[in-house]
């Protein structure tokens, strides 16, 4: 078993106050929820007008799988042009007493 998270650091270049920081991160984090079985939030940047970190993770015994699913996830962002992607890095986790492939 492992644990494998999504950390993307986000740019929002025309949202002029936090509420509207806010709704273009809802959509965003709308969708991949919609599109993928993980697990997904705001996780840094809540009190910036034009930045932001989103994490996604998911629980797996495959790790190619996850890899491809997470890398899926950060080429998405910032299509619909509401949200820019300045970095993204994928890491895995094996709890403790799993079992490791």
């Amino acid at each position: 078993m492992l644990v494998a998270v999504l950390i993307a650091e986000l740019l929002f270049p025309d949202a002029a106050s936090l509420k509207d920081k806010r709704r273009r991160l809802v959509g965003l984090l709308a969708r991949i929820r919609a599109s993928y079985p993980v697990s997904v939030a705001e996780v840094g940047g809540q009190d910036l007008w034009q930045r932001g970190t989103v994490g996604a993770a998911l629980v797996t015994t495959d790790g190619r799988l996850a890899r491809s699913m997470l890398d899926r996830i950060a080429g998405g962002i910032g299509r619909d042009g509401e949200v820019e992607l300045l970095s993204s890095r994928v890491e895995f986790f094996h709890p403790e007493g799993s079992e490791t492939e």
